[in-house]
């Protein structure tokens, strides 16, 4: 017996067929984003240093006596960052780290690590009491300065072998100035550095954000503005925009960083 089948079952199957078809791509690709997601996040990274470097750039104006008047600044005891750092370093551990796909070590495990507090890093250029005069660390941290050597960080990421990478963060500033006469208008720039690196200590991602403080000084001719009252605060404004500006970055940042570790 013939049988007939009519060319809108023949159309009616092929698009079932197509749409199954369809369906079962569009799952797979969801286990694959899944699995990718799920793997991100069992990543772990190991925060090693946090911490401001108090030596402003002033190099695009630079003189002898600037600079000897930076210096001063620095071992000034005044001349502390230390709560506006601590604002910072809260942000950044609150909210900034939510934005990665990998998990960070929590701190007390890093900071209070027995190898981690015996350790001394590498630092050819300053060591002892003048590099506690040149910078700040958060509570708990060593700092370890950015060098051409990555022999501390390699170090570092052996200290916390279940860690799949090591982080490093850090705030420096520098001075802008435009003016005429004996009269200037000063602002200060802060700028955060975030670096990221593999097991094996080397480093695969490193991003810098900068921001300009809303604040400004005025700078008298034969009159010191390098001193704590008049700094500080440019400086302490400048991170506070400085952390405005990364509550709109992170997510761009932590995209280019989950990529490269």
């Amino acid at each position: 017996m013939f049988s007939y089948i009519y060319p809108v079952n023949i159309w009616l199957i092929a698009t079932r067929n197509n749409e199954m078809k369809k369906l079962f791509i569009f799952f797979n690709l969801s286990l694959l984003i899944l699995s990718v997601s799920v793997y991100a996040q069992d990543k772990k990274v190991a925060v090693v240093t946090f911490y401001a470097d108090k030596q402003i750039d002033i190099s695009r104006f630079a003189t002898k006596s600037a600079e000897a008047s930076v210096t001063k600044l620095c071992n000034d005891p005044d001349f502390d960052m230390s709560s506006f750092l601590k604002n910072f370093h809260d942000q950044f551990f609150k909210n900034y780290v939510k934005k990665f796909n990998f998990q960070l070590l929590p701190e007390r495990e890093v900071i209070d690590n027995s190898y981690y507090k015996d350790f001394v890093p590498n630092d050819p250029a300053a060591a002892g009491a003048l590099r506690d005069e040149l910078t700040l660390a958060a509570k708990g941290y060593k700092v370890v300065l950015p060098l051409k050597d990555n022999g501390n960080e390699k170090k570092l990421a052996n200290m916390f072998a279940s860690a799949d990478g090591i982080m490093k963060v850090y705030l420096d500033f520098s001075m802008e100035k435009k003016g005429l006469g004996g009269v200037a208008l000063v602002k200060v720039n802060a700028n955060v550095h975030i670096l990221l690196f593999d097991k094996n200590g080397k480093k695969v991602f490193s991003t810098t954000e900068t921001a300009i403080s809303q604040m400004s000084g005025s700078q008298i001719a034969r009159i010191s503005f390098l001193t704590p009252k008049k700094v500080l605060p440019l400086c302490e404004n400048a991170v506070d925009e400085l952390m405005i500006k990364l509550q709109q970055e992170m997510p761009k940042i932590a995209e280019k960083a989950d990529v490269k570790l």
